[in-house]
């Protein structure tokens, strides 16, 4: 299984940034995805997450109205668009798969793309 990001880079604060996860080597929609992130010194924490079947969101507090997390599952890919990007945005993004069924402890991480927000 391989979860592989792109997109992360240098961004002005204002700035917007999409970033994209391409999954391979498992049934993509039968994962829940998220996007998790985590700064220098600090936890990784959930930014995002979407449903095996994209039928439902949910975000962190901080990035709502800002982010928006999407897939594709014909195309094994989610996306993460980032727009209004603040300084404290400035983070490594994880790509995380979840087996949707619960009875079944299957997860799978990316090796995360650096974003950085900065003037």
């Amino acid at each position: 299984v391989q979860l592989v990001e792109s997109g992360g880079g240098l961004v002005q604060p204002g700035g917007s940034l999409r970033l994209s996860c391409a999954a391979s080597g498992l049934t993509f929609s039968s994962y829940n995805m998220f996007w998790f992130r985590q700064a220098p010194g600090r936890e990784r924490t959930m930014v995002a997450s979407i449903t095996s079947n994209g039928g439902s969101t949910s975000y962190t507090d901080s990035v709502k109205d800002r982010f928006t997390i999407s897939r594709d599952n014909s195309q094994n890919m989610v996306w993460l668009q980032m727009n209004s990007l603040k300084p404290e945005d400035t983070a490594v993004y994880y790509c995380h798969a979840s087996f949707a069924d619960p009875a079944l402890y299957d997860i799978y991480w990316g090796q995360g793309t650096q974003v950085t927000v900065s003037s």
